[in-house]
């Protein structure tokens, strides 16, 4: 197990399995929907992170039935990431714990700057992080 899942695990209070699927769905969110060369960097400079998007990254992505097509058709991107996590079984404590430990991580492998311009790109995404 790599070092982000070990420690979202540990911060958030949830089993690894749960955490490396629910970082990888966060992580193909964001390389969907974040500026994308931030995004690349920031994905790339995380050890195991690709690994995660490759394997999760369709996870949830395009489901949800008629809720979750509303949600995406009203730009609802973080509101659809928060209920697919939602059905993983995490509550929205967990939910903000895993986005702000999973970031904590990406400012140390990619830089602040390169983290807050991922922010910044996704619309609603700061208040979570």
């Amino acid at each position: 197990m790599n070092e982000l899942v070990s420690r979202v695990a540990d911060s958030v209070g949830i089993t690894p399995d749960v955490a490396e699927k629910a970082i990888g769905m966060m992580l193909g969110f964001l390389q969907r929907e974040a500026d994308d060369g931030a995004v690349a960097r920031m994905i790339e400079a995380i050890p195991g992170a690709p690994e995660l998007v490759a394997q999760f990254n369709g996870e949830g992505s395009g489901g949800g039935g008629l809720l979750g097509g509303l949600m995406a058709s009203f730009g609802g991107g973080v509101m659809a990431l928060g209920q697919q996590l939602m059905a993983q079984g995490l509550g929205m404590g967990e939910i903000t714990a895993l986005a702000k430990e999973t970031m904590a991580v990406a400012r140390e492998h990619a830089g602040d700057e390169v983290v807050d311009t991922v922010i910044a790109s996704v619309p609603g995404l700061s208040q979570f992080v």
